[in-house]
């Protein structure tokens, strides 16, 4: 029985053969969909290290603060019928040298910096609360502090029609910018909303819902110092990241997180030593494990059962004792409420497992 505690301060460290930088350009994104047939716009062996560059589909939303050449040159050139059938722009795909089928790739996220200091959140018309709000949208732009590593709202501005197009680029007047969230501070999170490998099917799939392969989960926590497991459906894997995020809260209702283009710095390691159903997360911390469904209760099913997965495949507990322990010491919540597939996550200590043999060497 293999183990997936490998992980934060126990985790065996993998040196790196290379170190690989991979810019955000109209040659290695792709807008909007996973596939399994692009062209990898990187190929790594495992372990290396890769600093790539994750580009927001909402810089329109104030292009004079959040557009820099490279990112312009995305929205001016890719061709705006490509942008289907998701909406998030993804750097990538990068192929994992060995990687086939039915192995895991563990991606150790490093670092996230964000590549300006502006972000963007929309109230949006796939927002949880549309209906109640008069099926008016509404965009919020924040302004990042690094140095205390928060963020504020800047100004609001209603925007005009339904927000349908990616890539919209709106050029709002100052007169009709409005003042939000007077005095108040939140704390920036930097983290991917959207990541990761192509599915096994013969059309392009939508980055827009979340599954098996990865995809829009939205967790605020898959951030720097996590890790995510994501299980290979093609040959090399076919890594992508998108949809970088400042700040989130659980359940992202309004449509949105505050959008902003990320520097992103992580190392991936392919295992071939275990399994696991579902994208699985691991912090300092915890284990999180998520799970999808067209309404909440099969998401709740979904995640239940995928945590039951862990506590018994992973760490030898009986289905009986699991399932005590999801109901006494796991924490389940909604991941988000807005990607048509919706997400519950469910959370767990690490610290509560006995250390031995807990730690498998991925060599």
């Amino acid at each position: 029985m293999a183990s997936v505690t490998t992980l934060s301060s126990a985790k065996a460290e993998v040196r790196p053969s290379a170190i690989w930088h991979l810019k955000a350009t109209p040659e290695t994104i792709h807008w909007g969909y996973f596939s399994p047939d692009i062209k990898p716009a990187l190929r790594i062996r495992s372990g290396d290290l890769v600093h790539a560059e994750a580009v927001t589909h909402h810089a329109g939303d104030a292009p004079e603060l959040m557009f820099d050449e490279g990112v312009e040159r995305i929205f001016r050139e890719v061709d705006p019928a490509s942008r289907a059938p998701g909406v998030h722009i993804m750097t990538g795909p990068i192929y994992i040298e060995d990687a086939e089928p039915g192995d895991m790739i563990e991606v150790r996220y490093l670092q996230m910096v964000p590549r300006c200091n502006y972000g963007s959140n929309l109230a949006a018309n796939w927002g949880h609360l549309y209906e109640e709000f008069g099926r008016q949208e509404r965009v919020t732009i924040y302004e990042l502090d690094p140095s205390a590593n928060t963020a504020h709202a800047l100004y609001a501005y209603d925007f005009p029609g339904e927000y349908l197009v990616p890539g919209t680029i709106t050029n709002c007047p100052e007169c009709d910018r409005h003042p939000a969230l007077p005095g108040i501070t939140i704390p920036a999170r930097p983290h991917l909303g959207t990541a990761g490998v192509a599915p096994a099917v013969g059309e392009p799939v939508s980055t827009i819902p979340p599954g098996l392969h990865g995809g829009n989960i939205d967790n605020w926590r898959i951030g720097a110092g996590a890790t995510m497991f994501y299980k290979c459906q093609v040959k090399g894997g076919l890594f992508s990241i998108g949809d970088p995020h400042v700040s989130q809260g659980d359940g992202e209702i309004s449509g949105t997180a505050i959008e902003a283009s990320l520097d992103c710095l992580f190392q991936i390691i392919l295992r071939k030593d275990f399994d696991f159903p579902s994208p699985l997360l691991e912090t300092p911390e915890n284990w999180i494990v998520h799970g999808f469904g067209e309404d909440l209760d099969q998401a709740m099913k979904n995640c239940s059962m995928d945590m039951l997965h862990l506590l018994h495949e992973h760490q030898g507990l009986s289905k009986n004792d699991a399932y005590s322990l999801m109901s006494v010491a796991t924490d389940f919540g909604v991941t988000q409420v807005v990607d048509g597939t919706l997400g519950v996550h469910a959370r767990i200590e690490r610290r509560i497992f006995p250390a031995k043999g807990t730690v498998v060497d991925p060599g």
